[in-house]
C-alpha cells in the first residue's frame, strides 16, 4: 500500500515505519497523520511482523504538526479534533507488538508525542527534544500528558511542558525518556539490533508481557497478579514454552516459532 508522507518496510519480522518528509523535517500533515495510523494497523494485521521501529528520514525525527495545518485544525469541532489526533495515536497505543522509536534528530511537539507512544526509545547523541506546544499557545496531545509524567515524573514533565524548553539527548536519557543514546550513524542499527532480539523471542509471551506491563500502571497488586496468572496459563500451553524448556536442558539457544 502507498502512504502519504511515510514509508513502511518489512524485513525478517521487523517493520520499519519512516516519517518521510525530510525537506519539512518530517512535520506531520493531516494526510500523513492518517497514513501513520493506517501503516500501524497494517503491521498489526501481519502476523509475520513481530516488532515495529519508527524513525525519521533525513536529519530530523519529527518537527511536530505542520504549521500549515493549524488553521484547518483550529476550525475543527471537538469530535473532529479528537478523531484527527486519535487517527495516529490509537493504533500505536493499542498495538500489542513492541515498538521502538529510533530518534535520529530533532523531536518536537507531535514528534515527541509519537516517540512517547512507542514502548522504547533510542536516540542519536545529537538529538534534541521539546514539547513546544506551550510556545504555540497549545496543550500537548496524542497522549503526551499521560506518558511523560509516568516516564519522567510529574514535576519534570510539568517543567518541560510548561516551558517548552529544548533539552538534549543526555538529559532525555537521564530522565528515563531514552533507554540509550548512540552515535548518529548507529541509531537505526541499534534499534534494529534490539528489534531482532525481541523478534526472535516467543511472540505470544512477548505480547502478553507488554500488555502486563501497561496494565500494571493502573491495576492493584491483586489485579496484576491475576493478569500474570492468566498470561502464564496461556503461555504454559504454547509450543514456544515447550521449546524453551527443551532448549534449556539441551544447553542450546531456543528456536521459537510464535506458537
Amino acid at each position: 500500500m502507498n502512504y502519504e508522507g511515510v514509508t513502511l518496510d518489512r524485513e525478517e519480522g521487523i517493520a520499519t515505519l519512516t516519517l518521510n518528509r525530510p525537506q519539512q523535517l518530517n512535520a506531520i500533515s493531516l494526510p500523513m497523520m492518517k497514513s501513520i495510523g493506517e501503516a500501524v494497523q497494517e503491521v498489526a494485521r501481519d502476523d509475520s511482523l513481530k516488532v515495529l521501529i519508527i524513525t525519521g528520514a533525513g536529519r530530523a525525527f519529527c518537527a511536530g504538526l505542520d504549521v500549515s495545518t493549524f488553521k484547518e485544525v483550529g476550525k475543527m469541532t471537538t469530535r473532529e479534533l479528537d478523531d484527527t489526533m486519535q487517527t495516529a495515536a490509537r493504533p500505536l497505543y493499542s498495538l500489542v507488538k513492541p515498538t521502538i522509536a529510533a530518534i535520529n534528530g530533532v523531536t518536537i511537539g507531535a514528534g515527541l508525542s509519537i516517540a512517547l507512544l512507542c514502548d522504547m526509545r533510542i536516540a542519536s547523541e545529537k538529538a534534541r527534544f521539546s514539547s513546544a506546544y506551550i510556545k504555540m499557545g497549545l496543550v500537548p496531545d496524542m497522549g503526551a500528558t499521560y506518558f511523560l509524567p509516568r516516564i519522567a515524573g510529574t514535576a519534570k514533565a510539568m517543567e518541560l511542558m510548561l516551558t517548552g524548553d529544548m533539552f538534549d539527548a543526555a538529559e532525555a536519557e537521564r530522565i528515563g525518556l531514552l533507554i540509550r543514546t548512540v552515535p548518529e550513524e548507529e541509531v537505526l542499527p541499534a534499534a534494529r539490533g534490539l528489534a531482532e532480539r525481541i523478534a526472535s523471542g516467543p511472540s505470544i509471551a512477548v505480547e502478553l508481557t507488554k500488555q502486563a506491563i501497561y496494565r500494571g500502571i493502573h491495576n492493584s497488586l491483586q489485579q496484576q497478579i491475576e493478569m500474570e496468572c492468566f498470561a502464564d496459563f496461556t503461555t504454559f500451553r504454547t509450543e514456544d514454552h515447550r521449546e524453551g524448556v527443551q532448549a534449556f536442558f539441551e544447553k542450546r539457544p531456543p528456536r521459537f516459532k510464535g506458537k
